[in-house]
């Protein structure tokens, strides 16, 4: 049965470019909610490790690489959170609106609440409602299409040029307020960013709503609504002990996120195959992901550097000069959303066109596994270099091959989910996939950790081949993964 809204199956000509308009909702509040989060993240690292005097913390830039790497897992981890309460409390179109609120209120506490108390509300705020409304996004429109629709993967890469083109305006938005008026005004101006993308939703809700977005696909029962509030009031009370006496700090919060996530994505996998509800084709299509889940996870721990070890590298290695003006070190994450939206309009149109012809998804996570694997390997010639030499035309073209190996990987990875999901874990499917970005994340802080400009040839020579050696081996065991996902391709 289609899942087509009913408002688009009646106004099927005026259509989005082929498409549902709840995909130009969907897309336009994902576009501001990448705006206030790109733009904020921008300055994130900086303004942790910049002085007192410049309107920063003054906390060591290790430091700052730990505790953005644990706020970049913090994010999708909450992919895990957001997807259980829209399929077990609120359905996934409610939560994606609580979920918008508590971005905004984020940024607030960034712009208005000083020093590290501000910085420790507004990134928890942000990446709990960041993690949960990727989740819901992504699950509300794979639920305005059918499984077997060709024009899904197309939907993700055009949802996914809107979210680059706010990944693009932030930064520059952001990094210009920096300069002008100080960190904080950039952090008001995410906020601003996020109101508008929640009054657009607002305007457009009756476009996105479906059948099974409205509502949880598997409720609570009586007696579990009144067990987990007991197991999320003990969960806190565990994380307060826990930094209280040390166990977590600034310097280790990446790592200990980096193995909360290892755990959380083995009770995932556990309780989606053990589970009842979950059929013997949907158990089968689940352990096909495990592999893909995989390479997944070790891609996002290389791309996932720019914010971590790459924005180090930005402000202290690349000439940042451009026809004699000095660019803030943040614009240069503006770059790779630019090549997004060059490139999604023409992978969806490419795909569209190879319909059935395409790569099959494990084809294409080798694909973007390895240009990312190889994207590393180019910073081995400036190795060496001068500091605040290394040209910023060579940055750009190695974040084109970031561009392209995302491509390949990340819309598809998120359409992959919504199709390979069973029924009763319907978000959380999702979730799973941005657990793989969570995992990522929180090893680009820890591996930051690692990078100085004097072991830059280990650094970057290491991860840039094991990336590599993880996509060939996917791809010589594409077949098997294809067998297990039943006809998903």
């Amino acid at each position: 049965m289609s899942q087509i809204t009913e408002h688009d199956t009646a106004t099927k000509k005026r259509s989005f470019f082929g498409h549902p308009w709840g995909l130009a909702n969907l897309a336009g509040v994902e576009m501001w909610e990448r705006f206030s989060f790109y733009g904020m993240q921008a300055l994130l690292a900086y303004y942790i490790y910049y002085s007192v005097t410049d309107g920063g913390l003054g906390l060591p830039q290790a430091v700052a690489g730990s505790i953005v790497g644990a706020y970049g897992g913090l994010v999708y981890l909450s992919a895990v959170l957001g997807g259980w309460v829209a399929d077990r409390v609120l359905g996934a179109e409610r939560t994606l609106f609580t979920a918008a609120c508590m971005i905004m209120a984020g940024h607030l506490a960034l712009a208005f609440v000083p020093g590290v108390a501000g910085l420790g509300i507004g990134l928890i705020l942000v990446a709990v409602g960041a993690g949960s409304l990727k989740t819901t996004t992504s699950t509300v429109l794979g639920d305005l299409y059918t499984r077997e629709d060709g024009r899904r993967d197309a939907a993700f890469s055009i949802y996914y040029m809107g979210v680059n083109i706010g990944g693009l305006i932030g930064p520059l938005a952001t990094s210009a307020l920096w300069g002008w008026k100080g960190f904080h005004w950039g952090f008001a101006l995410a906020a601003i960013g996020m109101a508008l993308g929640l009054v657009q939703y607002m305007l457009m809700r009756r476009h996105t709503i479906s059948d099974a977005s409205r509502k949880p696909q598997n409720p609570l029962s009586a007696q579990q609504k009144r067990v987990w509030p007991i197991i999320f009031a003990a969960a806190a009370i565990i994380v307060v002990l826990a930094v209280v006496f040390g166990l977590i700090t600034a310097q280790n919060l990446s790592t200990v996120m980096v193995a909360l996530v290892i755990i959380t994505v083995i009770v995932l996998f556990t309780v989606m195959l053990r589970s009842k509800q979950v059929t013997a084709v949907e158990r089968k299509r689940v352990l096909g992901f495990i592999p893909l889940f995989i390479a997944s996870a070790v891609f996002w721990s290389l791309f996932q550097q720019q914010f971590t070890a790459l924005a180090f590298y930005a402000d202290t290695r690349l000439d940042l000069n451009v026809f004699g003006i000095g660019i803030p070190p943040s614009m240069v994450q503006s770059i790779n959303p630019i090549f997004i939206i060059i490139f999604a309009g023409i992978f969806a149109a490419m795909w569209t066109k190879l319909g059935d012809r395409q790569p099959s998804a494990p084809v294409k996570f080798a694909l973007g596994t390895g240009i990312m694997g190889v994207a590393f390997l180019c910073f081995l010639p400036f190795a060496g270099w001068a500091d605040k030499s290394v040209p910023l035309i060579a940055f750009a073209g190695i974040l084109f091959l970031f561009t392209i190996a995302e491509l390949f990987l990340s819309p598809v990875g998120q359409s992959l989910a919504t199709k390979l999901a069973p029924t009763a874990f319907h978000s959380q499917m999702v979730a799973l996939f941005f657990l793989t970005v969570s995992l990522g994340s929180a090893a680009s802080g820890s591996l930051a950790g690692l990078y100085s400009a004097e072991f830059e040839v280990t650094y970057f020579l290491v991860i840039g081949l094991v990336s590599i050696v993880v996509a060939i081996v996917l791809f010589l065991v594409r077949k098997p993964i294809l067998k297990l996902m039943g006809g998903v391709r």
